[in-house]
C-alpha cells in the first residue's frame, strides 16, 4: 500500500481539497482507496457525511491510532492511503511524514505560505527525509506567481517542486459542499483536468523512486510483524 502524507504548517492553504481530490481521481483509476483524517476539525469526514457513499474511505483519528489506522486499512484491502494533516501541528505532521512513501506539501504562492517551508524541512528531517513534493496550489489564474515562487521554493529552500499547479478555481469549493470533487461535477473542467494531471504525476514519483519501493516493503513488513 503507497501512503501520501499531505502536509502543511499552515491553515487555509487547500490541504484537505487537495487530498480528497486526488481521492476521488485514484479512484476513478482503479485504486482502492483510504482518506485518514488527522484534523481534529474533520473537514475530511464531514465531507464524507454529507457524500454519503463508501468510497473514498475517510477515517477520522487521533495522531497515536495512525499506525493502527494504516495497518488496518491495508489489511481491508486499501492499496493507497492519503493522509490530511491540520495545520499548525508538527506532531501530526511528523507523524503522517513519517508513515509516507511521499509528502506534499501545498503552498500558495504567496510569502505568508512560502515562509513556512522553512519549519517543513524541520519536520521532513524528524521524519527521517522522506521523498517530498512542494504544490502550489490556490494560484492566481493570471500572473506568474507560481512561477516565482517555484523559484524561491527551488533556490532558497532546496527543495523538490511539482511541476503541475493547481489554480484557485471555484468549483473546487463548490464541488466540496455536496461532497463531491470538482472532476464529479464537471469532468472536462480545467479544474478537473489539473487535478489529473497532478496524480498522474505522484504516479509517475511513487512508480520511480527506489527508496520508495523499499520503504513501502518495509512498511509492509511491519504490518505483518504487528498482527503475530
Amino acid at each position: 500500500m503507497n501512503v501520501i502524507a499531505i502536509v502543511g504548517q499552515k491553515g487555509g492553504n487547500g490541504k484537505t481539497t487537495l487530498a480528497l481530490a486526488l481521492a476521488v481521481e485514484a479512484g476513478r483509476q482503479g485504486r482502492t482507496v483510504a482518506v485518514v483524517d488527522l484534523d481534529p476539525q474533520t473537514t475530511a469526514a464531514n465531507w464524507s457525511d454529507r457524500r454519503r457513499q463508501e468510497s473514498p474511505a475517510v477515517v477520522s483519528c487521533q495522531v497515536s491510532r495512525l499506525s493502527s489506522v494504516l495497518a488496518a486499512a491495508s489489511k481491508e484491502g486499501a492499496d493507497l492511503a492519503i493522509i490530511d494533516t491540520p495545520g499548525k501541528s508538527t506532531d501530526a505532521s511528523i507523524a503522517a511524514a513519517r508513515a509516507a512513501d511521499l509528502v506534499l506539501m501545498p503552498v500558495q504562492p504567496q510569502l505568508y505560505d512560502i515562509e513556512t517551508l522553512a519549519n517543513l524541512k524541520d519536520v521532513l528531517a524528524l521524519a527521517g527525509n522522506p521523498a517530498a513534493i512542494v504544490v502550489v496550489n490556490r494560484a492566481p489564474i493570471q500572473g506568474r506567481r507560481h512561477l516565482e515562487t517555484e523559484e524561491i521554493v527551488a533556490g532558497q529552500y532546496g527543495l523538490s517542486f511539482c511541476p503541475v499547479v493547481i489554480y484557485g478555481r471555484a468549483a473546487h469549493g463548490d464541488a466540496g459542499n455536496s461532497g463531491r470533487t470538482a472532476a464529479e461535477i464537471d469532468p472536462e473542467s480545467k479544474a478537473a483536468r489539473e487535478v489529473q494531471e497532478l496524480y498522474s504525476y505522484i504516479s509517475i514519483v511513487l512508480k520511480d523512486d527506489r527508496n520508495i519501493a523499499i520503504k513501502g516493503a518495509n512498511r509492509e513488513e511491519n504490518v505483518i510483524a504487528s498482527r503475530r
